[in-house]
């Protein structure tokens, strides 16, 4: 298996280093599940997810620049509860009705190095848009040995406080302070 990955990620490296052009990537939607965590009146850290996401990530790794667009169908909240799901998804909340998408679009990607550090961009939540820089924990391009595509993947990490997006009922009982994740996998086209 260690074989197999090195070899992976020898010819990924190779073909990327042959590369000087931006390459697209569309969201693997089965394995994008956006979620996020936040303190429930200091009894537990809850954890949500979001079941729907789409969008594409262009990379050019030679020039070291790329882009990030994001939207998640907030409908698709996911607590594990099917009448606190609505509750989320209400107009204190989500309002879902009135903003069934969230989305991020990057205006900027900041290399370490060869890898995406972290990702500049702006984030739309319930009709309010709000700068916010996703840090990136993990990144890797290589070829996908089900797919027999190129892929890439990452997860990334940011905090932000839901009463910047007009979400703040219940705070400071129910944490002002939501912790998201990204994990995306996303498929050269």
């Amino acid at each position: 298996m260690k074989k197999l990955t090195a070899l992976a990620l020898a010819a990924a490296a190779i073909s990327t280093s042959a590369l000087a052009a931006p390459e697209t990537y569309v969201i693997d939607g089965s394995h994008t599940l956006p979620r996020f965590e936040y303190n429930h009146m200091g009894y537990s850290q809850q954890l949500s997810r979001f079941d729907k996401t789409t969008g594409s990530v262009t990379i050019d790794r030679a020039a070291k620049t790329g882009s990030v667009d994001v939207t998640i169908d907030t409908t698709s909240v996911s607590t594990g509860y099917a009448l606190f799901n609505q509750h989320i998804q209400g107009e204190d909340f989500l309002a879902t009705e009135k903003y069934p998408t969230a989305t991020y679009k990057s205006t900027k990607v900041v290399f370490d190095g060869d890898k995406v550090a972290s990702v500049e961009g702006n984030l739309t939540l319930k009709g309010i848009t709000k700068p916010v820089t996703l840090t990136v924990v993990s990144f890797q391009c290589m070829p996908h040995p089900m797919v027999k595509k190129d892929a890439c993947g990452a997860t990334a990490t940011a905090k932000v406080k839901r009463t910047d997006f007009n979400m703040g009922k219940y705070a400071p009982y129910v944490g002002d302070e939501v912790t998201i994740t990204l994990p995306i996998e996303a498929i050269k086209q």
